[in-house]
């Protein structure tokens, strides 16, 4: 029995000796360009390990900014200023809504991975020390959760005023049903017609 493969157009071919040997050609030819291509991504990655990418924002005075730098934001740049084509998808990354100093690792080709280092800084400063950055994000958070806080306690406030206003009506309610004669007081209470002369 002969072995078969199927052809372009999807009807099974018989496995000729010289179609195993052109598939076995193109198998070579496949891996050789493989293995021209990892050199490649990896000639890639070392220029790319030692690049920085800045990324000049507007930005608060905690740092957060007015925006994002997203992946597209990144792979653009990477074209931009090196004429690297990436896909946005192949970088691992979040959005950035910070000022700082930040790493992206993208897998350039099989097995070959790159980290780059990304910087967002404020629009015509430099980035302050990681010590402030760390500062600036730790009062951001605090000033967060004081906010918070106190819409917890407004939170709180309000739903006492409402149950004591609640709690009100119910006494003011049930002072008004005591006060009001039951259906048989208000019958003893009712005196007794007087026919009128006719």
């Amino acid at each position: 029995m002969r072995a078969t493969s199927c052809s372009r157009a999807g009807s099974p071919r018989v496995a000729t000796p010289a179609l195993v040997k052109e598939l076995a050609k193109r198998d070579v030819q496949r891996a050789r360009h493989d293995a021209q291509s990892v050199d490649e991504a990896r000639a890639i990655a070392t220029r790319l390990e030692a690049l920085d990418l800045r990324f000049d924002v507007n930005a608060g005075p905690t740092g957060a900014l007015f925006g994002s730098v997203t992946a597209t934001n990144v792979a653009d740049r990477l074209w931009e200023q090196e004429k690297i084509r990436v896909d946005r998808r192949k970088l691992h990354m979040d959005t950035i809504k910070r000022i700082g100093r930040y790493r992206v690792s993208f897998e350039i080709f099989t097995d070959v991975t790159v980290e780059l280092k990304v910087s967002v800084a404020p629009e015509g400063q430099e980035l302050p020390p990681e010590e402030e950055l760390l500062a600036l994000a730790e009062a951001e958070r605090a000033e967060a959760e004081a906010v918070e806080a106190a819409a917890r306690a407004e939170h709180k406030a309000a739903e006492a005023v409402i149950e004591a206003q609640i709690v009100a009506e119910e006494e003011a309610a049930a002072a008004e049903t005591d006060s009001e004669p039951t259906a048989e007081e208000a019958d003893d209470a009712e005196p007794a017609s007087v026919e009128e002369p006719s």
